[in-house]
């Protein structure tokens, strides 16, 4: 009986390895060229996402990790992305000028277009393609996002290692999410390749 068990144990090992592998290659491959079952790839590095954090901790950087599963379900989405109503965006407070005059409130800053960062534009651009403008200082601000509004997509914009996180968070609420990473990591004078972000909200049109 333990033998059996053991042998079950082995198998069951042996398959997590090679499907997370598989998973990962197919991540890889998916930041230059369209896949098949996205969705189910990136499925499998969710459920491993842990012990494949530590072994890109270990021997790589971790941040390779978060930028091949955000490629992997950006391809599994954004069919399902085009289809949506109720859009926002959701943005990181790290790319507001150092000097921004907003106030904040439960969800988020609420930016005056002074003209001194990209928002000035984005908060511009937003509605235009249908989007609401949410500008926030953590993750936590999203459930307050949520709770106000009954949006079906969301547009993010931050590093990696965040647009992978939320896109996690969110993947139980209903909601379509669609990542676009930023040019820097940091907790301030981060940056976003703008032209990437029009071209984004171009190609996600209804």
């Amino acid at each position: 009986m333990y033998r059996a068990i053991g042998i079950i144990v082995f198998l069951l090992i042996v398959i997590s390895v090679l499907l997370a592998t598989i998973a990962l290659l197919v991540s890889r491959i998916s930041l230059n060229r369209h896949v098949w079952l996205a969705g189910f790839f990136a499925g499998i590095l969710d459920f491993f996402y842990m012990p494949l954090k530590y072994f890109f901790y270990k021997f790589s950087d971790p941040r390779i990790l978060d930028k091949w599963m955000v490629s992997l379900k950006n391809i599994s989405n954004r069919n399902s992305f085009k289809k949506t109503d109720r859009r926002m965006i959701i943005a990181p407070h790290c790319m507001r000028h150092i000097d921004c005059p907003a106030s904040s409130k439960r969800t988020g800053i609420q930016c005056i277009s002074c003209g001194k960062c990209v928002f000035t534009r984005l908060r511009e651009d937003a509605p235009k393609y249908g989007y609401d403008l949410y500008i926030v200082t953590g993750s936590s601000f999203v459930k307050h996002i949520i709770k106000e509004k009954d949006y079906d997509a969301a547009l993010l914009i931050a590093c990696d290692y965040e647009l992978n996180k939320v896109m996690m968070g969110l993947k139980g609420k209903k909601l379509i999410t669609y990542g676009i990473p930023m040019l820097n990591d940091g907790c301030f004078n981060t940056e976003v390749e703008y032209e990437n972000v029009i071209e984004t909200l171009e190609m996600l049109v209804k």
